[in-house]
């Protein structure tokens, strides 16, 4: 009597290291207080993870609040943009590599448009990273809420290895609606964090088959796939 006898295997093999956070600020569980009339801002801990964020203007006219966030209560506000002025962000992932850096940021009409991304190995030295530009918090943009979080407001991006900090860096005197920065034009951030991104995975996938007692089969496949920070 002849008999068939099928088998599969599928083997994952876990080379996926999973993503590890290094430090978020959201201002919510550390919202910092209200300042006004001050160039500086400081000392605003992490919401998880370990690090601090700061502001740093020209103006000491700056006034920094906690306007509602994208899909929180709260983010980190300024106004009296110039070139040059910056929010800061001090963690510490000297020895770790894939890192990612992902943030949302929106400024009012009147609020600085163009960006740039600085990064730090030593906390002095500052390099420049990458341009962005930041999309108006008003019509035809949706609204920031605290029910509501709005992807169009969101950046990630890749970041050199053994970094302790990053600054998100005003780079001209362009306006979200495309006139002049106004003293009173705003620019916030929320949701800012860094983390390591995961390494590649390798999935094995093993299939045999047997007819009676003699034949047999034996593929093997294999694919990597990788994820790759957008930038």
């Amino acid at each position: 009597m002849k008999r068939l006898l099928l088998a599969s295997l599928v083997l994952l093999v876990a080379n996926q290291a999973s993503a590890a956070l290094i430090a978020r600020w959201t201002f919510e569980t550390s919202p910092p207080a209200d300042l006004n009339n001050s160039a500086t801002i400081g000392g605003i801990l992490a919401d998880a993870g370990i690090g601090t964020a700061s502001g740093v203007h020209a103006s000491a006219a700056t006034d920094w609040s906690t306007p509602v966030g994208n899909g929180s209560g709260n983010s980190l506000s300024s106004n009296e943009w110039a070139v040059g002025d910056y929010y800061q962000f001090a963690f510490n992932a000297a020895g770790l590599t894939n890192l990612q850096l992902n943030f949302d940021q929106t400024s009012s009409n009147t609020g600085p448009r163009d960006f740039k991304v600085q990064t730090t190995l030593d906390g002095t030295l500052f390099t420049d990273l990458v341009n962005y530009v930041v999309l108006a918090n008003a019509a035809p943009n949706p609204f920031w809420t605290s029910a509501t979080s709005s992807p169009i407001f969101s950046f990630a991006i890749s970041l050199p290895n053994n970094i302790v900090g990053i600054r998100l860096v005003d780079r001209s005197a362009v306006s979200a609606e495309g006139g002049a920065v106004a003293a009173g034009g705003t620019s916030r951030v929320d949701n800012v964090s860094i983390n390591t991104v995961p390494e590649p995975s390798t999935f094995v996938f093993f299939s045999f088959a047997v007819v009676g007692f003699g034949g047999a089969a034996l593929r093997r496949t294999q694919s990597r796939r990788r994820l790759t920070a957008a930038s």
